[in-house]
């Protein structure tokens, strides 16, 4: 009994041998490529379980998911002006045809890739020979960009690849030319310093101009204003003092006299030398006591 139950669990290892060689699952993230005696038999694109003849077939995976091809160290390419930049790219590429990907680079993702470097590298350097540094830096990176995607993409369906999208993430100027586009700015930035400065000097003489117009403006309104009172002043006290000259005619007379006397001998040492019977001393001459008159 005991030959009879070996012989039986033989056989079912073997069945179960030749069911695990047979059978393969297929991921959502990975296509399969189903090989007899070397040669493609049949490519799978969809998941699920599959069969296969152990033994005379072989199956090999290929990623479907969208990869990544990131430079190591930036390119140096060559402007129209002949200048040097440095650019830091990155390609996003898939396998679409796994057939034609096994046959042109054996399946291999890193020939893949230094193939797509090469293609992209010599369009990155056609389209930067076209253009200048500020279009290359700002101008017309977009444009750069979607051409250099569809000439890549062009090459890379020779390969079984399509090119999802081409992107440069850093251009930097080369050392030799840093120095002389930091010149530059500067120039500029002094230049537009200086004109800035020219502009608010125009502007503060304008300024300063009209201030001293509106000054000059200010004290003639002023002083024509004072003369105008003044002379209005003036034209009351004349007419008060004819008031007061015609009250008393005499009494003005005198008190004139006065004024002119205090007016003459206001320090105390002044003389002045005059006839004796000279009108100045009008009211000085036979005074009579009381405030009496003249003889």
């Amino acid at each position: 009994m005991k030959p009879v139950m070996n012989i039986l669990y033989f056989v079912l290892l073997l069945l179960l041998g030749a069911v695990g060689l047979s059978v393969f699952t297929v991921d959502q993230r990975q296509y399969a490529i189903v090989f007899q005696l070397g040669e493609v038999r049949e490519v799978i694109s969809e998941p699920g379980l599959y069969v296969k003849l152990p033994l005379i077939q072989n199956v090999r995976y290929f990623d479907k998911r969208i990869l990544t091809l990131d430079t190591p160290e930036p390119d140096r390419f060559i402007t129209s002006e002949k200048k040097n930049v440095l650019v830091d790219s990155f390609v996003k590429w898939k396998i679409v045809d796994p057939q034609l990907f096994y046959i042109s680079v054996a399946g291999d993702e890193a020939r893949a890739q230094i193939r797509l470097l090469q293609t992209v590298n010599a369009g990155l350097r056609e389209e930067f020979g076209k253009r200048t540094v500020h279009e290359v830096v700002s101008g017309e990176r977009d444009r750069i960009m979607e051409d250099m995607r569809s000439k890549a993409d062009q090459d890379a369906r020779k390969i079984g690849v399509q090119i999802i999208d081409v992107r440069v993430k850093r251009v930097e100027y080369a050392n030799e030319v840093s120095g002389s586009v930091y010149q530059r700015m500067e120039a500029e930035r002094k230049r537009v310093a200086n004109e800035l400065r020219s502009e608010g000097a125009a502007e503060a003489e304008k300024i300063k101009a009209d201030a001293d117009k509106q000054r000059e403006i200010i004290i003639a309104e002023a002083y024509r204003h004072a003369q105008e009172v003044m002379g209005d002043g003036d034209a009351r006290a004349t007419t008060i003092y004819a008031s007061a000259f015609n009250l008393n005619p005499e009494f003005y007379a005198f008190y004139r006299s006065l004024e002119a006397y205090r007016a003459t001998f206001k320090s105390g040492k002044d003389f002045i030398i005059v006839e004796p019977n000279s009108d100045f001393f009008k009211y000085m001459k036979n005074l009579e006591r009381g405030g009496g008159k003249n003889p």
